[in-house]
């Protein structure tokens, strides 16, 4: 037992996860320089988010079909939303699965927006099964092409990692400061290391074969088991929480570069049709693990692209020594095929044009295509699926409601009204109070440390109010000294 508290001391240690944070963040930038699909000129597809791209943003047909269109993926958002709150959170996670995580309303909102991707998915299916029927929209049906090349695909996914991985290492740090120097120095970091990040990512002013010359020279296993490894990290950083795998504790995390935990909006609605009030409710941790997901199906879809890897596919071929070289030309892609795309071809003919080898204008790589088979690179998913696997047992072993438990459905509510109450309406004194906490902790014959939220208490003197010391006990954590 001493053996297993040591361990989770050191596992879920602040520095522990502040190492793990800015690792992931390494690695992003390493991959993404990497990665020869960074490079590409090939238009992007990525499967299923590629579809509600498509679907939202572009392939109009025009008239009245663009009306169609909009109408189509407005429903399947409402559609995604209801199903995420009603469907998914309150019926699967909650009442079925009893997960602690989804209890009440905690991680609705991440819950409507997976859903609302999978809505969005469904009703693009529908939109072309429409063209279909049509005939002659073959050019407008909505598939996982995003419209845009591979290289700004990549380069917006780099800079969204960072974001992600930012936010993530900047809500570890726990370093309470005054709230207006700690927005001061979160937006000043924010928009300076951004502004660098998205300098360097964007332009071609720092290129990185040239930086690192070909020293250790990545293929395609490599840059899997690489991409496994973030996953892996990805799935740490949501271990190393102090709460994990229930979820339950009081322990509440600021929003970035904020004073609050929380933040509410009120919805303006009409009183006459609806008589109650409705608030848009995000708490820092739900905040961060939001985040964190969307970095994981960027990374998923990273690591789908070097299992998958084929230069061809990717307007890119290889040369000696395995090397990977990327056709920039944007007329030799619109007509390129399996024999003008190869080293030897390049190398021997030349461009009318310009009066040289069409391999002098193709950018050079020192990533290598060794031609692995497929069974070698999905080996890299073992550690990753591994790392999956654990933290889904957890969750299911520890991170459940039992049979024998109710399931809390105004837990919230119930704190209110509680909370306003006086020690007297509760039918015990402040002394009585502080003797039955003191009793618990002899009972328990376990060495605490009591932390009371202080901010409640008096500054000029050491009195407080009933209403004061009930609050505090209802918010006070136990933790196991060390």
């Amino acid at each position: 037992m001493e053996v297993s508290g040591r361990f989770r001391y050191y596992f879920q240690h602040p520095w522990s996860r502040l190492v793990v944070a800015y690792l992931v963040t390494f690695f992003n930038f390493l991959i993404f320089a990497e990665d020869p699909v960074s490079h590409s000129q090939t238009q992007a597809h990525m499967i299923v988010v590629g579809n509600c791209f498509s679907f939202v943003v572009n392939k109009y047909p025009g008239g009245g079909w663009d009306v169609l269109k909009v109408l189509m993926w407005i429903l399947a958002i409402i559609t995604g939303l209801i199903a995420g709150k009603f469907l998914f959170h309150r019926r699967l996670f909650g009442r079925l699965l009893r997960l602690k995580m989804f209890r009440e309303d905690h991680g609705s909102w991440m819950t409507m927006f997976f859903s609302t991707i999978l809505s969005l998915f469904i009703f693009s299916h529908i939109y072309n099964l429409i063209l279909l029927m049509s005939g002659r929209m073959g050019p407008h049906m909505v598939t996982e092409y995003m419209g845009i090349r591979n290289e700004s695909f990549m380069k917006m996914a780099a800079v969204g990692t960072w974001m992600g991985d930012f936010v993530t290492a900047w809500m570890v740090r726990l370093k309470p400061q005054p709230p207006l120097k700690c927005f001061c120095n979160y937006l000043t970091v924010l928009f300076s290391l951004t502004s660098v990040v998205v300098l360097v990512i964007s332009t071609d002013w720092i290129r990185w074969d040239n930086l690192n010359r070909g020293f250790l020279p990545s293929d395609e296993v490599s840059r899997a088991f690489l991409a496994s490894f973030i996953l892996v990290f990805d799935l740490l950083i949501i271990m190393q929480d102090w709460e994990f795998p229930h979820f339950m504790g009081d322990l509440d995390m600021n929003l970035p570069g904020l004073s609050t935990t929380q933040l509410k909006i009120k919805l303006p609605v009409c009183k006459r049709i609806f008589k109650d009030e409705y608030h848009i409710h995000i708490t820092g941790k739900w905040f961060n693990y939001g985040i964190i997901f969307l970095v994981l199906i960027l990374d998923l879809n990273m690591w789908k692209n070097q299992i998958f890897y084929k230069p061809y596919e990717y307007g890119q071929y290889v040369g000696p020594g395995e090397k990977i070289y990327t056709v920039e030309d944007p007329e030799t892609l619109r007509d390129f095929n399996r024999s003008t795309l190869t080293w030897e071809w390049r190398s021997t003919n030349i461009d009318p044009r310009t009066n040289q080898t069409y391999v002098q204008r193709d950018m050079f790589l020192h990533s290598r295509y060794v031609g692995a088979s497929l069974d070698v690179k999905c080996l890299a998913f073992i550690p990753s699926l591994a790392a999956f696997v654990l933290c889904g047992f957890f969750i299911w072993l520890f991170g459940r409601f039992q049979d024998s438990e109710t399931f809390p459905e105004n837990q919230d509510k119930s704190y209110e009204r509680i909370k306003r109450k006086s020690p007297s309406d509760l039918g015990v004194t402040p002394e009585e109070v502080h003797i039955t906490m003191s009793e618990a902790l002899k009972r328990s014959g376990t060495p605490m440390l009591l932390l009371v939220d202080t901010h409640h208490f008096g500054s000029s003197n050491n009195s407080m109010s009933p209403n004061c010391l009930i609050t505090s006990i209802l918010k006070c954590n136990l933790i196991p000294s060390t």
